[in-house]
């Protein structure tokens, strides 16, 4: 049975549900999910995964939560090369740059997407639900 971190940053709540989905899907697949906030959350941590499903929501001018999650990230990034990951989060405006730009930041750290991202435009629809769910049993 693997081992999986599901590590998100939520503010309004539409992360944090998507992030329930994904463990329900780690769950599913008969892994072990463990979640754990950012601010909980080091390069330490992740040789005691076996896989880590990321999530946070587009910010700003889409870019990652940066006051908690993005520095937590930067640094783990040099952590992740062939560590199994996933991504997702909500967005409530533009189309999505800030999950593009994310996922190009983890395949130059050599990091090994299991899946496609999930994203959702606010509050995640049965669609997005289902995603979530699918995407952590990838990474289990």
């Amino acid at each position: 049975m693997g081992k999986v971190a599901v590590v998100f940053w939520s503010g309004t709540g539409n992360t944090e549900a998507m992030a329930k989905a994904v463990e329900e899907g780690i769950k599913g697949a008969g892994a072990e999910a463990v979640v754990v906030a950012p601010s909980a959350f080091d390069a330490s941590k992740v040789a005691e995964f076996d896989a880590i499903a990321f999530g946070c929501p587009a910010m700003g001018d889409e870019v990652l939560e940066e006051g908690e999650f993005d520095p937590m990230f930067t640094g783990i990034e040099s952590s992740l090369s062939g560590k199994k990951i996933a991504l997702f989060g909500s967005y409530g405006w533009g189309d999505g740059q800030w999950m593009r730009d994310w996922e190009e930041r983890c395949k130059k750290a050599g990091a090994n997407l299991a899946c496609d991202f999930v994203i959702a435009n606010n509050d995640p629809d049965a669609d997005a639900v289902n995603a979530c769910k699918a995407l952590g049993a990838a990474l289990a």
